[in-house]
């Protein structure tokens, strides 16, 4: 299976964080930073930037740059709200989520393009739903390693949306200046330029021994690996993503109990069919519901058994669904597993016929797409 890794990377997260919540900053220069005389800059908004304001600037020089800008101390307890609810839309959308940062990390969608037409239509829909769910924006790079998804991910910000296949490795890479190569910073950078190195592809092509006599043997090897585009490391998650889900919102709020349930059952339909591409089971299934006045409700129920199957979800988030009492009004809804098991830790199927029912289904969606089954309560609805 060709491997896939998205990096992403949320567009000068802090002001753009400011920005959001404040009408009056869009637009406008803004930096966010310590604001005493010895204050340096966190983040600078990218009309910020045309003025030469970067992050780690000392305040002082970004104001004599930017003098009408406007300067932010920053509320860091506000950011990790939003950098939670960020991460928390990664984890569905891979298993395997490594943070680099409070705005920024490594997704590994291998497999998971099945979910949708292409790796580039997946990181469509990763961007738009932090954006319908944040009012953030962020730009995505996908590549075959990390390397080159945080390489691709830099490519076209800001809301950037760069994919670099295999076959096109060189053509990308190799015209880059050598200071994009990871590991080297300002000194390296130097003694490569006084040994007539510009570009990456140079350092592709460059004899191991002159490289090894000036940097040694592991940074040569890492120069040469990187400048020919690879990297074997594995997305490492500091702990595996804790949910597989998906929730809906609404053009028009559903008007009745019975058109609830059966949003429910699609939405459970794609949740079992993630929990097994990711080789899981979930021994919790909760259920989120948003009303028209924005009123949420979140329910869950933990299962005698971890399951994958589309029926249990769904019979458990309709259960939890009744005990609400709520008969109209639904805004949103949500259903998620938690609680996950590995195939290995018990039977995936119990039962030899729902086995050989499921293994048929999901060979038929992976060949053709994921919409190209569904139950047969859906199919008005498809109509």
């Amino acid at each position: 299976m060709k491997r896939w890794i998205m990096h992403v990377d949320m567009d000068a997260f802090f002001a753009s964080v400011e920005q959001r919540d404040h009408e009056e900053y869009r637009g406008k220069p803004v930096i966010v930073g310590g604001l005493s005389s010895r204050g340096v800059a966190a983040t600078a908004s990218y009309e910020a930037r045309r003025f030469g304001v970067h992050s780690a600037m000392p305040m002082a020089a970004a104001k004599k740059r930017c003098p009408q800008g406007i300067f932010v101390q920053g509320n860091h307890a506000h950011y990790r709200e939003v950098s939670a609810q960020i991460f928390e839309i990664f984890a569905r959308f891979s298993p395997l989520v490594e943070a680099l940062s409070i705005d920024e990390a490594f997704l590994d969608i291998t497999g998971m393009g099945q979910l949708a037409a292409s790796p580039r239509a997946y990181a469509q829909r990763i961007k738009q739903a932090i954006y319908e769910e944040t009012g953030l924006v962020a730009s995505v790079g996908i590549a075959p390693n990390k390397f080159l998804a945080k390489l691709a991910s830099d490519l076209q910000k800001p809301d950037g949306l760069v994919i670099i296949p295999p076959d096109r490795v060189r053509e990308i890479l190799w015209p880059l200046p050598i200071r994009r190569l990871w590991g080297v910073g300002k000194k390296t950078a130097e003694k490569l330029q006084n040994m007539g190195y510009e570009t990456v592809g140079q350092i592709a092509q460059a004899e191991q021994s002159g490289l090894q006599k000036a940097f040694g043997p592991k940074l040569a090897a890492q120069l040469a690996a990187l400048a020919n585009g690879q990297d074997d490391r594995k997305v490492e998650p500091m702990r595996e993503a804790k949910s597989i889900g998906k929730e809906i919102t609404f053009p028009e709020d559903l008007r009745s109990l019975e058109q609830a349930e059966h949003e429910l059952l699609e939405l459970a339909e794609k949740v079992g069919w993630r929990l097994r591409i990711a080789g899981v089971q979930a021994r919790t299934v909760q259920l989120k519901v948003r009303l028209g006045d924005f009123t949420t409700y979140t329910r869950s129920r933990t299962l005698p058994e971890a399951t994958c199957y589309d029926e249990v979800l769904y019979a458990t988030a309709k259960d939890l669904l009744r005990e609400l009492k709520i008969t109209s009004g639904f805004r949103l809804l949500g259903v998620t597993g938690t609680g996950f098991e590995l195939f290995g830790q018990a039977s995936l199927f119990t039962d030899p016929k729902k086995e050989r029912l499921y293994h048929a289904i999901d060979a038929i969606k992976k060949r053709y797409g994921e919409g190209v089954l569904t139950k047969a309560q859906l199919v008005n609805k498809h109509k």
